[in-house]
């Protein structure tokens, strides 16, 4: 089966900052694949080029065999985005976040109140829908911001530190509707994330990422094995692959406030 999503020598170059430095992987149907590293490792930099965002300097890209740059449009018709970046309306409610979103989809009219009805009821936000979003908690609005990524049932979901902020409480309830999309739909996700822990609970395989470049590939029992330590960590395998180490919620404005921080930190 061919990949869904193929890197090779993928760069991305800000005056004299390398910010991604030629990295090269691929992620199989359905697959949940995590690029794991702190802030400034490149890994928005990646999803930001994969999502046709940003143009890379040079390297190639496929999404479902398309090429990000010369067939971008078809690539955004394959893709789902929950960037880090806060993408919900205060001002409306939940199911008006997600009725705004049904139209920029083109999700057809006779279709829209019951896919927004599904995923609100698979998010377990149905009690919430006709609340406004600056009532919401954290991991409430984080759930609407995944919804609104797969109402038009995305082959890949691109998912940008998607706990960014939360308590463990939230974090993991998030991650708990996203293998339920995964499980659901068949969809295929690509996450970034900071956390060692999560990514090792949640993700098939990892990419470990440091100062732009991929250091090493594996499912986390193989990254943390080849440290050849007793009771490894995943960040024993990244300071083990890298040289390094790893150093590394609320209402809607306490949310903002800290996807803005941490968007800033790359």
């Amino acid at each position: 089966m061919p990949e869904m999503i193929k890197v090779v020598d993928l760069t991305k170059v800000f005056g004299t900052h390398k910010a991604v430095d030629g990295i090269s992987f691929a992620v199989e149907p359905g697959e949940i694949f995590g690029l794991v590293g702190p802030n400034g490792a490149g890994k928005t930099t990646t999803l930001k080029m994969l999502t046709t965002l940003l143009a890379p300097t040079s390297g190639q890209a496929l999404i479902g065999g398309y090429d990000i740059v010369r067939q971008a449009s078809e690539v955004r018709r394959l893709i789902g985005y929950v960037p880090q970046m806060l993408s919900v309306d205060g001002s409306l409610t939940g199911y008006e976040n997600l009725l705004l979103f049904a139209r920029l989809y083109d999700v057809p009219n006779d279709q829209r109140n019951r896919r927004i009805w599904e995923v609100l009821s698979l998010l377990h936000l149905e009690d919430a829908a006709h609340s406004l979003v600056k009532t919401y908690s954290g991991g409430m609005i984080r759930r609407l911001e995944i919804g609104q990524a797969v109402l038009h049932f995305p082959k890949v979901l691109f998912l940008d530190e998607p706990t960014v902020g939360l308590d463990p409480v939230a974090r993991r309830n998030v991650w708990d509707h996203v293998k339920g999309l995964r499980d659901r739909y068949s969809t295929t996700i690509l996450v970034t994330t900071h956390y060692m822990e999560e990514a090792e609970n949640m993700c098939h395989r990892l990419a470990i990422m440091h100062l732009g470049r991929i250091a090493a590939i594996g499912t986390p029992e193989e990254l943390k094995r080849r440290t050849n330590k007793d009771g490894a960590t995943l960040e024993d395998a990244f300071a083990y692959f890298t040289g390094a180490t790893m150093e590394t919620g609320g209402t809607l404005r306490e949310t903002a406030r800290v996807r803005r921080t941490a968007r800033r930190l790359g």
